[in-house]
């Protein structure tokens, strides 16, 4: 038991030896730890002492450096202020000397201007006295003087003035003249529809001569049946393959051919047939019209037309007059006047649409009663075409007045595009023959001087001599000459005539 306690004793103390031991070489660590971290501080405050005063010397070199620039500046700065200040001061000084000088014209200026009132009213008095004496010797008043004066001016002038008036007035229609025909020529050359035109035919050629019979049919049963579906009259004649299609109504002589083609290639023609054939070109006609119509439209660049009315527009495509396909001249017209207006700065649109629709009546003029200008102006009113449309197409024939520029600018392009030589389907060789009878059959009566047939050939202007024929004797001639072209001429539409008489007095001055 005793040696357990004493083993159990020297086991305590053992362990207590241990604790002190490792405690005191714990602290013997700690110190030299702290004796190395100490010289470590040491030697950082050092360097970072050093560095501080190498930062403070280089900020105190870079502060005089900046320092002596700044001086330097400043030095620079006051003498351009310097400068500047002198050479303000010297201005003033000139402007001073300007002043002075000015303020002493003044002063000489307003004398002048004094002295020149003084003399004035010296000469008006002089004046007045001179009047009063020149009054009493002449016996006449200041105004009646001046009437007396002007009057024996104007009496000298009154020929210089004339003449000077008739040169200005001549000039200014030569300028006038050149200027039209620059601004008709620019539109002709703008218009690119062509002149060579295709009309509907009214001649059918046949494969060979064995088609006719079929055609006629048996005792005539098919002919009959055809010209009564379609409404024209149908020639089968001597004429070698070929078949001639009458109708007045272009679009149903056109439906009539389309029938007869697809007859033709058919090769089964009978009354049956025949009728079907016909609805088929019918509904054709319709699709190839309406297609005529939206293309002139779509050529022309005109937006906003009712449906309808393309309709009729293209209907224009198998309508011609005098030889001239009327849908092609209408285009022709609206190029011609859009031309024109943007010359002479009009309404260029509304002269192009007026120009394309002028003409619009002649397509449902063989259908409904009246001119094609009364027609056509209800067309357009049903459809909704502006007033201003309407008033620049409905006056191109003379029917209405002409009431704005674009409707004077249509019959300008109408005349252009339908009276030159040709334009329709007159040779020119008929064409001269025609204005050769016009100016004979008006020369063949006593006392006209001379006779010009115009506007190709639609009118007749007749010069008569003033001491043959008085202003009764005119009225006279001119319906004596309108009856002898009824009688002697054959002419498509009327031919004014015009019998002018005037009184011409020369004399030269030698």
């Amino acid at each position: 038991m005793d040696q357990i306690i004493i083993i159990a004793i020297a086991g305590f103390i053992s362990l207590a030896l241990g604790c002190i031991i490792g405690y005191y070489t714990r602290q013997s660590l700690a110190k030299q730890r702290a004796g190395s971290l100490e010289a470590k501080l040491v030697k950082k405050v050092q360097e970072t002492k050093e560095e501080t005063e190498k930062l403070v010397k280089d900020a105190k070199t870079q502060s005089s450096k900046i320092l002596a620039e700044s001086q330097k500046e400043i030095d620079e700065r006051r003498r351009e202020f310097l400068k500047a200040q002198q050479l303000i001061l010297d201005r003033e000084k000139l402007l001073e000397e300007k002043i002075g000088a000015f303020e002493k014209k003044e002063d000489e200026l307003g004398k002048n201007v004094e002295k020149l009132k003084t003399v004035k009213e010296d000469l008006d008095k002089l004046r007045l006295e001179a009047e009063t004496k020149l009054e009493k010797v002449a016996n006449l008043s200041r105004e009646d003087a001046k009437k007396e004066l002007l009057s024996l001016v104007e009496k000298d002038s009154e020929k210089d003035i004339l003449e000077r008036m008739r040169k200005v007035e001549q000039a200014g229609q030569d300028a006038l003249a050149t200027k039209a025909r620059e601004i008709v020529t620019l539109a002709i050359q703008k218009c690119a529809v062509n002149h060579t035109l295709e009309l509907s035919t009214t001649t059918l050629h046949l494969a060979s001569e064995d088609i006719k019979g079929r055609i006629i049919g048996k005792e005539g049963r098919n002919i009959k049946a055809f010209e009564k579906i379609t409404g024209v009259e149908l020639i089968v004649d001597d004429t070698p393959d070929s078949v001639v299609i009458s109708c007045f109504n272009p679009v149903r002589r056109q439906i009539a051919k389309m029938a007869l083609d697809k007859l033709i290639q058919d090769g089964r023609i009978q009354p049956a047939k025949i009728e079907e054939k016909v609805e088929e070109a019918k509904q054709e006609i319709s699709k190839v019209i309406k297609d005529a119509g939206e293309k002139t439209l779509y050529d022309m660049n005109i937006l906003g037309v009712n449906e309808k009315l393309v309709q009729i527009l293209g209907r224009l495509y198998y309508r011609t007059s005098y030889g001239q396909n009327v849908l092609q001249h209408s285009m022709e017209v609206a190029l011609i006047a859009e031309t024109i207006a943007e010359e002479i700065g009009a309404n260029a649109p509304v002269a192009k649409r007026a120009g394309l629709f002028h003409d619009i009546g002649k397509a449902l003029d063989q259908q409904m009663e009246g001119s094609h200008i009364d027609i056509g102006i209800k067309i357009l009113e049903k459809f909704g075409e502006k007033e201003e449309i309407i008033h620049a197409m409905r006056s191109h024939h003379g029917d209405f007045p002409v009431d704005s520029l674009e409707g004077a600018i249509v019959i300008v392009a109408d005349s252009i595009s339908a009276s030159r030589p040709g334009a329709r389907k007159d040779t020119l060789e008929n064409y001269l023959q025609r204005l050769s009878a016009l100016e004979s059959i008006a020369n063949k009566f006593e006392g006209v001087e001379k006779a010009y047939a115009i506007q190709a050939g639609r009118e007749i202007r007749v010069f008569v001599k003033a001491d043959k024929v008085d202003d009764l004797g005119v009225s006279k001639m001119a319906r004596q000459i309108a009856a002898n072209i009824e009688e002697e001429l054959k002419y498509p539409g009327e031919i004014k005539v015009t019998v002018i008489r005037e009184n011409r007095v020369v004399e030269y001055a030698r």
